[in-house]
């Protein structure tokens, strides 16, 4: 799930006209406001930079330094809010610097903050903007009057430079910064899901199986009152609970089955997509090639060669959970015009892959909110990727990427 600092199509501005569109009018409220901002930035790092490296030889100098570089960072927080208002620039926000705590004391932060890129690219940028500034400033307010026939071109070139020098010195640092600002999208998209899951197994918990156990507890109490008085409707009684246990008992297998199945950790994704196919309600083929996948072996072996051959647990248990999901949608929205479906899982280098197709209806759609962006939201947790085509009338195919990891053979 990489990130790229190409620009998007919707970041682009429309073609130039002579006539003053709205977006030029932007443009020129942009390159006008540069010379006064650009004054005080340009004053506030040549202080900053100036104090600071006085002091150097004292014991301020450094966390003085170090809160001015914090400020620059500030100051390129409001100039890429400039830009995105009114020259239609996205520029992601770097990742904040982490406290004093979670940098692991006072001198490991003060070190990170003095050699901070992003801090030092901002001084860098306010430095360099006055004598752009100055220009800028001075073409869009004169053109305004003596220019204007050619103005828009003038003002669009102007504006393509200061979109550059935007996504160049006030971008985050390097793909590390934007590896790290991903992680944390991720993270926060897997604590959600796991509180989901929790949520979930604890409603069927409550509402199935321990209604259930708590109504059997009465009919037993209740039995055993009647046990000397009625034994025939004792019996009838202890026959009704004993259907009960045998309901509850089904439940907790469902619940744990959803959890994780045993099949799965036994015998591994072929068994274990074998048995989830045969609960879809259109016949389904499922195909693995797994080099040493112990499908077929005996119960428990999954060491040695079968292990090797096997991803990591986790990543096991999320491709289980894609492919139940993906056929619970071919049971449900497929149509009744839907004669079958694959199921086809192998590894492709550092991939393992997963493709789901069936020849329904069609027309399946990950935006929405529908249940496939909560499945490719799953995925890009784990650096997956979730594909779906899916023409109206023509079926659908849905394929998953995810990252191959070796089982800890310990």
């Amino acid at each position: 799930m990489t990130m790229s600092h190409a620009v998007p199509d919707n970041d682009r501005p429309p073609p130039v006209r002579a006539v003053f569109s709205a977006v030029t009018w932007k443009e020129i409220a942009y390159l006008v406001s540069n010379l006064p901002l650009a004054i005080v930035g340009f004053v506030y790092a040549v202080v900053m930079v100036s104090t600071a490296g006085g002091l150097s030889v004292t014991a301020v100098g450094i966390p003085l330094l170090a809160c001015g570089l914090y400020l620059s960072r500030q100051l390129g927080r409001l100039d890429r809010a400039r830009a995105r208002g009114l020259l239609g620039v996205r520029v992601d926000e770097p990742t904040p610097i982490p406290g004093p705590k979670r940098s692991g004391g006072f001198f490991p932060w003060l070190w990170t903050s003095i050699k901070d890129p992003v801090g030092w690219r901002t001084v860098l940028y306010q430095l360099i903007r006055l004598p752009w500034g100055v220009l800028t400033f001075t073409v869009a307010l004169t053109g305004l009057f003596v220019l204007w026939p050619v103005l828009p071109y003038l003002v669009r070139l102007m504006a393509n430079v200061d979109r550059a020098m935007v996504r160049g010195l006030l971008s985050p640092s390097d793909d590390l910064e934007r590896r790290i600002a991903e992680l944390e999208s991720d993270r926060g998209v897997v604590v959600d899901t796991a509180a989901a899951d929790l949520r979930r197994i604890e409603r069927d918990l409550h509402d199935g199986a321990q209604a259930r156990l708590v109504a059997l507890a009465m009919g037993l109490g209740l039995a055993k009152e009647k046990l000397l008085e009625d034994p025939e409707g004792a019996a009838a009684m202890v026959d009704e609970a004993h259907g009960e246990v045998k309901l509850a008992l089904q439940e907790l297998r469902d619940l744990a089955r959803g959890i994780h199945p045993a099949v799965l950790t036994d015998r591994g994704l072929d068994a274990a997509l074998s048995s989830v196919a045969a609960r879809c309600v259109v016949p389904v083929k499922v195909v693995v090639d797994l080099p040493g996948d112990p499908a077929g072996g005996a119960v428990g072996d999954v060491a040695g060669d079968a292990a090797r051959g096997r991803p990591a647990e986790a990543i096991e248990g999320i491709a289980y959970f894609v492919v139940s999901e993906l056929l619970q949608n071919v049971s449900k929205h497929a149509g009744p015009g839907a004669r079958g479906a694959t199921v086809e899982v192998w590894r492709a280098g550092a991939r393992l892959m997963i493709r789901v197709s069936d020849d329904g209806r069609g027309g399946a759609s990950p935006s929405g909110g529908s249940g496939l962006a909560g499945l490719a939201e799953r995925l890009g947790a784990v650096d997956g990727v979730l594909v779906v085509d899916s023409p109206a009338g023509a079926g659908t195919v849905v394929t998953a990427e995810l990252p191959w990891r070796d089982r800890d053979r310990g």
